[in-house]
């Protein structure tokens, strides 16, 4: 058992990294005057799985890196341990917020560049997700199945006492995460986390980015519903099935 203190700077810490690099690496690809522009889906599936790898690792000690109310659910329905799930969504939160706005700090000029209105272009998709299709059942569906995809499998990884033990379940969950952004994250931009797209999404809200567009709330409810509800389900099969 992690103590509340260390559960909470932890995913402060480990989201933080996650959503810098996630967000970084959809920045880097989709903004004007970045080296990375237009580098492609295959970079943005591989910089996602870095971040994972990047603030799982630096969390694990403090509070076993969740940073996925997702995964934090499935556990805590895995377990029936709920004390401190708060705790460990609220650190999710924040830490989303912070690291989508380090993000921004980090290409304050490439934004600002946004400022002129005949190459400007909406800044949303560098936070968060955006279905290729609206639907909001398909659209959910995809979240469900993605999510799952996630989830029951870290769960299963458990059951491997020498991963665990060798620090190879980072890794391996970090090259899961690029594998479900190559194969499942095309109609929706795979969110399979609530934390990963509500606070980048409020980041986007307040954050002062010239001619940034709409941030989408009525889609908003979507990437956070959809993963929970995958997260939930992974821990009601891992019980029954393993």
């Amino acid at each position: 058992m992690f103590s509340n203190g260390d559960v909470f700077v932890g995913e402060i810490i480990g989201t933080a990294i996650l959503i810098l690099f996630g967000a970084g690496v959809c920045a880097a690809v989709t903004l004007n005057h970045s080296k990375a522009k237009a580098a492609g889906w295959v970079v943005i599936a591989f910089g996602w799985g870095f971040g994972v790898m990047a603030g799982a690792y630096t969390a694990a000690p403090l509070s076993g890196g969740h940073l996925n109310p997702a995964v934090t659910l499935g556990v805590a329905i895995d377990t029936g341990d709920w004390d401190q799930v708060p705790l460990y969504i609220l650190g999710q939160m924040i830490g989303a917020i912070v690291g989508a706005t380090l993000c921004w700090a980090a290409y304050y000029a490439q934004f600002q560049a946004n400022a002129d209105k005949e190459t400007a272009l909406p800044t949303l998709g560098i936070f968060s997700t955006a279905p290729e299709v609206r639907n909001p059942v398909a659209n959910m569906l995809t979240e469900i199945i993605a999510t799952i995809g996630l989830v029951l499998p870290i769960l299963a990884f458990g059951l491997t006492k020498g991963l665990g033990e060798s620090g190879t379940t980072v890794l391996i969950v970090a090259f899961l995460v690029v594998g479900i952004g190559l194969s499942l994250g095309g109609p929706t931009g795979y969110a399979i986390n609530p934390a990963r797209d509500l606070g980048p999404r409020i980041a986007h809200a307040v954050l002062p980015i010239p001619n940034k567009g709409s941030s989408d709330w009525s889609y908003s409810w979507v990437p956070v519903a959809g993963p929970l509800i995958g997260g939930a389900l992974s821990g009601v099969i891992f019980n029954l099935a393993f």
